[in-house]
């Protein structure tokens, strides 16, 4: 079954929602705007209800069929939080804000749910109900979890749930996803190092912390290497190294932080401990001071078999066999999604965005040739997982 000939109709404006959140990018749980838009939107859509302050800032709408013999109720969820960075595509609807920047793509999976919200309104062919849901603050604020804290898998009754993000270098029209682990999990940490300063002609009388600190460095990267499983997916990223004022001066603190990344919650259990015994064992060994601070962030996206056998064959109906990989190698970035699907099953699916820039970089932008396929992914799986009586 190919593009949906509303979807298609419907082009033109969704891509005008999408460039004006393009152009007013909001942060973190502050999508005042947007979410007022998407309200707004939806109610005039006629949705049968239209519930906003969910997650503080996410909004919920309910899409009843033209029947319920069915009982099913299904979850769609799109983002639409932007990055506090900056900008630098010059195109006519560029961030207006500065040091804030729509760099992956949720202002893309807004419009193209809004779209799939006001098909499935308007045809209603479908025996069930579809939850419709507008989530902040994805990057880093754990809206997701703010969401299902709130009640949202119980107060609107939902089942299964599902949620898509655009892929750069993914043709456009094409979907990918796999069952089981397909976003890691993000976790970070901090170490702070206390050793003892002293002038930089007198090493010897000092505890250097810097040294400490490279000592610690190549220590972790020992972790992944020589006590992980190679068939196994792991990431210790050191990225801030933090140290001294002078060139004269032996600093007494040092600072280093970093990331986790794991697709298996045992080897993520043991890359914390081992930090922990790193940490201490490179304290006595330069008689130092070493304080770990490990944080765990979202936990691994976990796609459950059945639901993301689902979804394949429902983008194979939209776009063809040939543009659907069901057995995608697994993603090192995380996804807040992921608290959906430990709460419901559900699955992630990733959909074509085309040779455009990466994700996060200052000059990529959603590419709206994608909204046709997006818009039909989201109605026929709706159609298709509660058809009509």
């Amino acid at each position: 079954m190919p593009i949906v000939n509303r979807a298609a109709g419907l082009k033109e404006e969704i891509t005008a929602w999408r460039r004006d959140f393009h152009a007013n990018p909001e942060i973190l749980y502050e999508v005042h705007r947007t979410a007022g838009i998407v309200e707004e939107k939806l109610r005039a859509f006629g949705c049968d209800e239209v519930v906003p302050g969910i997650g503080r800032t996410g909004v919920v709408a309910v899409i009843k069929g033209r029947t319920n013999t069915s009982g099913r109720v299904i979850g769609l969820r799109a983002d639409m939080d932007a990055l506090p960075m900056t900008e630098t595509t010059d195109l006519p609807y560029a961030s207006m804000v500065k040091g804030r920047a729509h760099a992956c793509g949720h202002d893309g999976h807004t419009a193209v749910l809004l779209g799939a919200a006001k098909y499935l309104v308007e045809t209603r062919n479908f025996d069930g109900t579809a939850i419709i849901i507008f989530q902040p603050a994805e990057e880093g604020g754990a809206g997701g979890l703010a969401m299902v804290q709130d009640g949202l898998m119980d107060r609107f009754g939902v089942q299964e749930v599902y949620g898509m993000h655009n892929m750069p270098g993914l043709p456009v029209g094409h979907f990918m996803l796999r069952p089981g682990p397909l976003l890691a999990a993000a976790d970070t940490f901090a170490i702070d190092i206390e050793g003892y300063g002293a002038h930089a002609s007198r090493p010897h009388v000092s505890i250097d912390p810097v040294a400490v600190g490279c000592q610690l460095h190549a220590a972790l990267q020992t972790i992944v290497a020589r006590n992980i499983d190679p068939l196994k997916n792991a990431v210790v990223s050191v990225t801030m190294f933090q140290a001294g004022e002078a060139t004269n001066v032996i600093p007494q603190t040092a600072k280093l932080q970093g990331t986790v990344r794991t697709l298996d919650k045992k080897v993520r259990d043991l890359i914390e401990k081992r930090m922990g015994e790193i940490c201490a064992g490179v304290a006595a060994t330069h008689n130092a001071k070493i304080q770990l601070t490990y944080k765990r962030g979202y936990p691994v996206t976990e796609n459950h078999e059945r639901q993301a056998a689902f979804a394949a064959a429902v983008a194979r109906e939209v776009s063809g066999e040939a543009a659907v990989d069901d057995d995608m190698v697994p993603v090192m970035g995380a996804e807040d999604f992921s608290y959906m699907l430990e709460a419901r099953p559900g699955a992630f699916i990733f959909m074509g965005n085309g040779a455009t820039a990466g994700l996060h970089h200052p000059a990529y932008d959603f590419n709206d040739e994608a909204i046709p396929a997006g818009v039909s992914f989201w109605a026929r799986l709706v159609e298709t997982a509660m058809p009509a009586a």
